[in-house]
């Protein structure tokens, strides 16, 4: 089984610390840092509006990345959900195996 994992950080800077830090520990064989957006939520009682920057992962082990993720966060509730793949290009998928 291999899996996406989706999360948004503060910044490019945090995503790409916590992209090479889970790809150097083996938990995800690879991260995609993609462009600023802009995100719309309720937190404790209001509406807010910040800029966040989302990253997308490849994994074997979703669980325990959506885990690192969470240690290695700024947000006390992190944004981070995975996304289990049915269907891939059989090298793609061992490569992910093999380096997460």
């Amino acid at each position: 089984m291999i899996a996406t994992v989706y999360a948004v950080f503060a910044d490019a800077a945090e995503a790409e610390r916590i992209a090479e830090t889970v790809v150097t520990e083996r938990l995800a064989a690879c991260a995609n840092i993609l462009a600023p957006c802009r995100s719309v939520f309720r937190w404790e009682g209001a509406v807010e509006r910040v800029e966040e920057v989302p990253a997308l992962f490849k994994t074997a082990q979703p669980e325990a990345l959506i885990a690192r993720i969470a240690t290695l966060h700024s947000y006390d509730v992190p944004a981070a959900v995975a996304w289990r793949i049915e269907e891939a290009h059989p090298p793609y998928a061992a490569w992910v195996r093999e380096n997460s």
